[in-house]
């Protein structure tokens, strides 16, 4: 982004130099707002392992933990079918495809974009990672949870619905319920916070000079 001055709006060079990509893990916590973050330089089955052990890590020991991740296969693999075989209090609950919108996190995601990103000036990777755990901090000094809101009752959409979302109109789309409406067969009502888990690499944003 070039130099603000009164009277002239925002312009961005055309100009960059690549620097690379990050990817950029974050467990949003629905009850608290508060997110876990960390930067990976790729999105594998081990760096998402590594990353629920440290979502773990962070709750106390022996606490229900239910993760609400998008299906990519990097989260289907032996490698975390080991680790929730090991940690029988973790359960993982995937969005449907081309779902991931249905997850908290993603609004969380588009406000780093917004603060972060967009106007973002990173001469380097490290200073980009160096930028984003800085946000999250300063973020969780005062977190706030997302409260779903919805307008039409008649429009909620329960395991009984027999249309589509794609059927729907957009206004009732993006004004769901909260999360328990859609919580699986025989999972706990909110016994512990549901743990929203997702990935977002950003390609062009690094670049930036």
């Amino acid at each position: 982004m070039l130099p603000l001055s009164p009277g002239r709006a925002e312009r961005h060079g055309f100009e960059y130099f690549r620097h690379g990509t990050l990817s950029l893990y974050a467990a949003f916590n629905t009850r608290t707002g508060e997110v876990l973050g960390k930067t990976a330089a790729r999105h594998t089955s081990a760096e998402f392992v590594a990353f629920l052990t440290d979502i773990v890590a962070n709750q106390p020991k022996g606490k229900e933990i239910h993760v609400i991740a998008d299906n990519p296969s990097a989260h289907k693999t032996r490698h975390v079918d080991e680790f929730l075989a090991e940690h029988t209090n973790v359960h993982m609950h995937f969005t449907p495809t081309y779902s991931s919108w249905l997850n908290q996190v993603e609004l969380w995601f588009a406000k780093i974009e917004r603060d972060v990103i967009a106007r973002g000036v990173f001469t380097s990777l490290p200073d980009l990672k160096r930028k984003l755990m800085r946000y999250i901090r300063h973020y969780n000094k005062q977190p706030k949870p997302v409260k779903w809101k919805y307008f039409d009752s008649s429009r909620r959409i329960t395991p009984d619905s027999i249309v589509t979302v794609h059927q729907l109109p957009d206004r009732a789309r993006f004004n769901l319920p909260a999360y328990p409406a859609l919580r699986p067969v025989g999972a706990p009502e909110r016994k512990s916070p549901v743990g929203l888990c997702h990935r977002h690499g950003w390609r062009p944003a690094p670049c930036l000079r």
